[in-house]
């Protein structure tokens, strides 16, 4: 993996700061705004000037039960071309359920939902992982998501659920430090025994955002400024490993691009002085260890370490020991902890994964101090006598099978169709309003409900900013209300559509001069051509007849 630098997210509204903001290396562009044939004119400018652009995906669905979309992996793979993008990135979500899997109707988040760290959930994710891999033409990366919410029955911590996921793909990971401090605040998960747990290795860059707290639950908003604990949480992780880029996150709320360079220079100093602990630590090691010509050359190597933290981001190879590339984790070798002499984190000679402070090289998986045989993992042939055989498992050693311990195609479907049943129960009670599955938070998972319906609101007044003008202050009360019994089947424009149509058919909006407006809003876009070419044009008018009136 090349050293990407430091980044931000590049946003159309912000577009022209971004350009000129200084020590810009890289940016992230939501693969679903951006069109390969048109791409804006602002990121055709940062590719002419070397600055890198990766596409970063939100609807693929990787942790849902269904096998990834043909359409939606090959329009990502058209957005990873048309950038020149050295890999693309997605997230370990499910977004949408139902649908022939469980005989039951489609619907849609609009949002990212945490998948269970459960064995059927990874079985299924790692399987979807390696179709979407053989269908992208640059590495995939997967991305830790923040959660209002938890499954019930998890058998897994999030480190270890992120190990086995790299562990059996060769898959790199996009590691969210604000989502880290979400599942902290809203799950009670110590950031920093996740870190420890993640084959840091594997790492392709990471993410730093704001959010706020309201009523004791974090909510991961990419709308406000990044918070000290997250900070400290880049500190620590930079304290263990150099990351080869970091990118700061915004979506809205855009402050002045004073403040967003800002906000950057306080991540790279995070970093710096995350890289000033990793030094003192090699210190420390060396003083124990060091004798006669020895101590010269490991001070020395302390020394290069305190250049690179004035340097701020470091890295430049993924893999540094066995090193392991994407490409050849799709059926030649095993994933990033794999292949020859590939170490284990914070385990330089390959012995043991973190927290295993017992027990023969590879034999023991976190959580299983007790290191009997039976935790062996199947990858480590060469390991303590009676090594288990794949599918053999029982308890944590079974829920995280290694590379070579890839399930039967049989028992992967099985999953699939257990996980599609959970996950449509889930996101039933979220959006339509159903009973919630027993096991949940009913208080959080209300939490989760109003918060999908918000979004949704939000992101509807953005696709067809026409609504808001039209219905003016009662667009949202009305919004949400449609929502309460209308949960969303397709995108965000046909929900703007069958919104349009439910007032419509209701006799709403009161106003008969809004009602008009409305329903020519709607048959300028619900045929199979516009009435007319000048969107533009249709904004304008309704926007002063709105103004005329007040």
């Amino acid at each position: 993996m090349e050293r990407l630098g430091t980044g931000i997210g590049w946003r159309p509204e912000i577009a022209d700061a971004v350009e000129r903001m200084p020590g810009i290396d890289w940016v992230e562009a939501v693969a679903e705004n951006v069109c390969p044939g048109h791409l804006p004119d602002s990121l055709r400018r940062l590719r002419e000037r070397g600055v890198t652009v990766v596409p970063h995906g939100v609807s693929l669905g990787l942790g849902g039960a269904d096998r990834p979309d043909a359409g939606r992996l090959t329009a990502l793979a058209e957005r990873a071309e048309a950038l020149g993008s050295p890999l693309v990135t997605e997230h370990i979500a499910f977004v949408r359920a139902g649908g022939p899997l469980t005989a039951s109707p489609h619907l849609e988040a609009g949002h990212l939902l945490p998948v269970p760290r459960t064995r059927d959930a990874l079985d299924v994710l790692c399987e979807n992982i390696r179709i979407a891999q053989d269908a992208l033409p640059v590495p995939l990366a997967v991305e830790n998501i923040a959660a209002l919410i938890g499954w019930p029955g998890e058998e897994m911590t999030e480190g270890q659920f992120l190990y086995e996921v790299a562990d059996r793909t060769g898959v790199r990971l996009l590691i969210d430090v604000a989502n880290l401090h979400t599942n902290h605040v809203n799950r009670g998960e110590d950031p920093s025994k996740a870190l420890a747990e993640l084959p840091l290795e594997a790492i392709a860059y990471v993410h730093v955002a704001g959010g706020f707290e309201r009523d004791g639950v974090w909510h991961d908003s990419h709308a406000h400024p990044v918070p000290r604990p997250v900070l400290d949480i880049l500190t620590d992780l930079a304290s263990r490993f150099s990351p080869p880029g970091v990118l700061l996150e915004r979506d809205e709320n855009f402050p002045a691009p004073a403040e967003l360079e800002h906000e950057l220079s306080t991540i790279r100093r995070a970093l710096e002085a995350g890289a000033v602990e990793r030094v003192k630590a090699e210190l420390r090691a060396a003083a124990g260890t060091a004798s006669g010509g020895r101590g010269g050359e490991l001070f020395a190597a302390a020394g290069a370490g305190r250049r690179e933290a004035a340097g701020g981001v470091g890295g430049g190879h993924l893999v540094q020991t066995g090193a392991v590339r994407q490409e050849g984790a799709r059926g030649v070798t095993g994933g990033a902890g794999s292949g020859t002499g590939a170490s284990r984190p914070g385990n330089e000679t390959g012995a043991t994964r973190p927290g295993d402070e017992t027990g023969a090289a590879g034999a023991i998986r976190p959580g299983d101090e007790t290191g009997t045989a039976g935790a062996t993992r199947p990858a480590d042939e060469t390991g303590a006598a009676g090594a288990i055989r794949p599918g053999d498992e029982t308890g944590t050693a079974g829920a995280t099978r290694g590379a070579f311990g890839r399930p039967h195609q049989e028992d992967v479907d099985g999953a699939r169709q257990r996980l599609a049943l959970a996950q449509a129960a889930l996101l039933s009670a979220l959006v339509a309003g159903t009973p919630v599955p027993e096991g949940f938070d009913r208080v959080r998972v209300g939490v989760q409900a109003r918060a999908l319906a918000a979004k949704r609101a939000d992101v509807v007044a953005k696709v067809a900013p026409e609504l808001p003008v039209i219905l003016g202050d009662g667009y949202r009360t009305a919004f949400l209300g449609y929502a309460q019994t209308h949960p969303m089947t397709s995108g965000y424009r046909r929900d703007a559509l069958s919104f349009a149509e439910h007032l419509l058919s209701a006799g709403r909006p009161g106003d008969t001069w809004a009602r008009r407006e409305l329903r020519e809003w709607w048959l300028e876009r619900s045929g199979p051509a516009p009435r007319s070419r000048r969107p533009a044009h249709r904004l304008a008018l309704a926007t002063r007849r709105v103004l005329s009136r007040r």
